[in-house]
């Protein structure tokens, strides 16, 4: 929605408007997401803000807001990723303590199990390998928002966290882009059955 402020200039009013929903937009949301791409893109995740995303969009922080709950949120919606830290990780560390690395691995396992959620993913992974740029995009958010609140969480010292984390992204590569057999066609729950005590081991403290 715009508002009219009344200008004064040679005696004429002019109209005028405050960062908000441009006139006409009718995707405003998706100039939201495309603007958090840019900004995301040139400043990483870390220095990447609210304000700043709203900047380039043209529109008001609140606006922003209104469709995203946080800057996590949003950023898992302009790379299309299948899912929000925010959601997902309160899921995974909720249960006992002794079996949080078997969900996290089953979790994992589940998501990428479907091409739909997996290719965009496995998208922003690909382009993290050749470009710098997305590269620290990726290692930001992966450390500030899914590795960091788990090591938190689980009061697990930082280098562990990294190393079951590199565990369970190895399984990914391996199952869905190398294609290893017989690990490609194994079964969720047989792979679970293999990795979720080793995950558990890093995740013990």
């Amino acid at each position: 929605m715009t508002t009219e402020v009344p200008e004064v200039s040679g005696g004429r009013r002019r109209p005028g408007r405050r960062p908000g929903r441009r006139p006409g937009s009718a995707d405003t949301r998706g100039e939201i997401l495309a603007a958090a791409r840019r900004v995301f893109a040139e400043k990483g995740f870390d220095k990447a803000t609210i304000r700043g995303i709203a900047r380039e969009a043209g529109v008001d922080p609140a606006l922003v807001h209104h469709y995203f709950d946080s800057k996590e949120g949003m950023f898992v919606a302009a790379m299309r990723l299948p899912m929000d830290p925010s959601e997902v990780l309160p899921l995974i560390l909720s249960g006992p303590r002794e079996e949080v690395g078997e969900r996290l691995v089953r979790f994992i396992l589940t998501i990428t199990a479907d091409p739909a959620a997996r290719e965009p993913l496995l998208g922003l992974v690909r382009t993290a390998m050749v470009n710098e740029q997305a590269v620290g995009m990726v290692r930001e958010f992966f450390t500030t928002a899914v590795l960091g609140r788990v090591a938190e969480a689980l009061d697990v010292p930082p280098l562990r966290m990294q190393a079951a984390f590199a565990q369970l992204f190895g399984v990914v590569m391996t199952r869905y882009i190398l294609r290893f057999e017989p690990l490609a066609s194994a079964d969720v729950e047989e792979i679970v059955a293999l990795v979720g005590p080793t995950m558990q081991r890093y995740l013990a403290g």
